[in-house]
């Protein structure tokens, strides 16, 4: 770390200890890195005799892959939330509006403690624990407990275990390091297992996600002159199935398996008129770079973005027109 990221570790770490009540938040539709990070610290906290309370934007439900982890005991819905929190801690988001309706209690809270590994193009938080050389979220938390000089358990190391294995697709993405795999040695060493988050996370799905992505297949187009590939998944491809958007979060890595495509596009298109991108590279192309230019964000090989007022098709459109520019 550098002396910067030292330096937030630090005040980050000071101001978890010096509270009562701590109240954490993660993004909106959180995924492994953004809910494991998020109740990792929290166990850990209670652990040490802190009031926790844990929650996330609407919808408030917990996508099924991750319905195993220790700690959703710490959950409240928003509605619930503390209004102007003394301290709050915030996951795995680099701005306000990631947060949903809790971004207006970060924007009351005594002290906001941002930790993440995305760079934020906002001055969001009074302490900004963010690295973006970390391949995940739950990096910085395991510092940070060390920084506490808080134990780690089996249930917390569960919990950033998964953060790494999710944020890093199974340690085969770019971002990880040697660093990252002594850091899940540590975690297995206090008794997490590998094979039950993966089984959990990677290895389980209801049939209906089964038809639900034989659609999203059927739909997918190649662009190879721009090195894109694409599909668009319909809400009424779930309602026809039985499941949900949570069941469909490795749908990407389906289509990103096309090996004439440097870059997968899936569209999720609901029903209010929102298509929510979520987009994937293989190296050649900054996706995290042209999901700002579209209002979003990410990282540069995982991003994505939220459009209104357009088609799918215009949407998908609207990025092969753009891969070039950020290449």
């Amino acid at each position: 770390m550098g002396d910067q990221v030292t330096g937030a570790l630090q005040a980050a770490a000071e101001a978890i200890r010096n509270a009562d009540r701590l109240a954490l938040a993660c993004h909106v539709g959180p995924d492994g890195d953004a809910l494991g990070s998020m109740l990792g610290l929290g166990l850990a906290a209670r652990n040490a005799g802190k009031e926790v309370v844990a929650s996330f934007g609407t919808p408030f439900d917990v996508a099924p892959p991750l319905r195993f982890l220790p700690g959703l005991d710490l959950l409240v819905p928003p509605a619930d939330f503390p209004e102007e929190p003394a301290v709050m801690v915030v996951f795995d988001c680099s701005s306000a509006d990631r947060l949903g309706e809790l971004g207006a209690n970060a924007g009351k809270a005594g002290t906001l403690v941002v930790v993440d590994h995305h760079v934020s193009p906002d001055d969001f938080g009074h302490v900004a624990l963010i690295d973006s050389t970390s391949a995940s979220t739950g990096e910085l938390v395991h510092a940070l407990l060390g920084e506490l000089g808080w134990p780690i358990d089996a249930g917390i190391a569960e919990c950033l275990l998964t953060a790494i294995i999710t944020d890093t697709g199974r340690f085969q993405y770019q971002a990880t390091k040697p660093e990252t795999l002594r850091i899940a040695a540590r975690l297995m060493e206090a008794g997490a297992v590998p094979s039950k988050i993966t089984q959990n996370v990677y290895e389980k799905t209801p049939f209906g996600y089964l038809k639900a992505a034989g659609a999203a297949l059927e739909r997918a187009t190649l662009h190879p002159e721009e090195g894109v590939v694409a599909t668009v998944l319909h809400e009424d491809d779930l309602e026809a199935n039985g499941i949900d958007w949570g069941d469909t979060d490795n749908l990407i890595d389906l289509i990103r398996l096309a090996e004439e495509a440097d870059v997968a596009v899936l569209a999720k298109v609901f029903r209010d008129g929102r298509i929510k991108l979520s987009m994937r590279s293989r190296g050649a192309t900054d996706v995290g770079g042209l999901a700002r230019a579209l209002g979003g964000g990410g990282h540069r090989l995982a991003a994505g973005a939220t459009l209104t007022g357009e088609t799918p098709e215009e949407v998908i459109q609207k990025v092969v027109s753009m891969v070039e520019d950020y290449r």
